[in-house]
């Protein structure tokens, strides 16, 4: 299969993906999880949120047999949100950074909250926070195609922001050490 072909393929397996981004699969993120499908080197039954349902719709595409959801990755459920005891919250951010949504609201040594209609369920909050202060909660609503279409331009422009963010770091940190060159130098010079 051709570079250009693959990912074609995994373009179309990425939009058939629920675009939770919780890494269940044993992959990054949905659309690392669509490119491991589409070299052959993932199942398609590998997708708790995606369920039964999302395994027809990969079998379809791929024309391959229908396969049940692998346990060892997880079991499907109902859509849950994650909510935080707002009154133990200790403003750490530790759930920033993991929510591949940014639906958590907050600032450090300030209260946070889940903002519920960017949440995807992927529970990624739960084990940083040190007070165990997030928990998960049915949704009053189910995951549709236009919830995925959210989560994914949110995703991206997380991502995107991430590597400004590491380039602009990195820069910074070369223009620092460039000056504490040049002054090294100018001391050895004396």
């Amino acid at each position: 299969m051709s570079e250009q072909n693959a990912t074609s393929l995994a373009e179309q397996i990425d939009a058939l993906l629920p675009q939770t981004q919780c890494r269940k699969c044993g992959y990054q993120g949905c659309r690392p999880y669509a490119e491991a499908i589409a070299s052959g080197e993932a199942d398609i039954n590998q997708c708790p949120p995606g369920g039964d349902h999302g395994i027809q719709l990969l079998a379809d595409l791929l024309t391959v047999t229908v396969k049940p959801l692998n346990p060892t990755f997880g079991v499907h459920r109902p859509l849950h949100v994650a909510v935080i005891d707002e009154a133990a919250c200790i403003g750490c951010t530790k759930c920033l950074p993991p929510c591949p949504t940014d639906a958590i609201l907050g600032a450090s040594k300030h209260m946070h909250t889940v903002i519920a209609a960017l949440c995807t369920g992927c529970e990624l909050c739960i084990a940083p926070c040190p007070v165990n202060c997030i928990s998960m909660i049915p949704a009053n609503a189910e995951w549709t195609a236009d919830n995925a279409d959210q989560s994914r331009q949110r995703h991206q422009a997380k991502n995107q922001r991430q590597t400004r963010a590491e380039a602009e770091k990195s820069e910074r940190l070369n223009r620092q050490k460039q000056l504490l060159a040049k002054l090294n130098k100018g001391k050895t010079t004396v």
